[in-house]
């Protein structure tokens, strides 16, 4: 992991756990969980967002202010609200999407699930997310919530990684390891 990318991981960690006990001691986590996904979609949609969270042009005060509005707009949580704010007068806003994988990580934890990435080069359908769930609980003894995304440089195939464990079945690794041995061959 590169150096920059766990300073975020680490200080997404620290404002995930603050703010997931906040919620757990109000009993709030399946109003948290909303919140989450709420602010996932936004930062999803909006490349103004993306932009403004990452960008060190735009001062603390103007941060705050506008997480504080979309906080109010998409009803997150108060203990969210206050954790984005907080982010944005410390200067840590650029660790935003780390804390929605680390909240949601929490959350699925306290729930007996596990997070499983899912990227495939076209978008899965419910009945194939179905079966793909059906599977993986089966193998790993738990409920599996996926959280898919489309990359069209797989060609085909899927690949998912649940924790520490990933597996590859996409088009572009099997030709990747189909020109590896090419080239040991010749």
């Amino acid at each position: 992991m590169s150096e920059p990318a766990s300073i975020s991981s680490g200080i997404a960690e620290r404002y995930a756990t603050a703010i997931f006990e906040i919620a757990q001691e109000n009993s709030r986590l399946p109003k948290l969980e909303s919140s989450v996904d709420a602010l996932a979609e936004a930062l999803d949609v909006s490349t103004d967002l993306r932009d403004m969270i990452a960008s060190p042009i735009v001062s603390r005060a103007e941060q705050a202010s506008a997480m504080s509005a979309i906080a109010a707009h998409l009803k997150l949580t108060p203990a969210l609200a206050r954790g984005l704010g907080l982010m944005a007068q410390k200067r840590r806003l650029f660790a935003a999407p780390q804390l929605i994988s680390q909240l949601r990580a929490m959350i699925a934890d306290s729930k007996g699930e596990v997070q499983a990435e899912v990227t495939s080069a076209k978008a899965l359908t419910k009945a194939q997310s179905d079966k793909l769930i059906k599977t993986l609980k089966a193998n790993i003894g738990k409920e599996v919530k996926i959280n898919a995304t489309v990359d069209e440089s797989l060609i085909g195939g899927l690949v998912v990684k649940v924790g520490s464990k990933m597996i590859d079945t996409s088009i572009r690794s099997k030709l990747a390891s189909l020109q590896n041995s090419m080239k040991e061959v010749g």
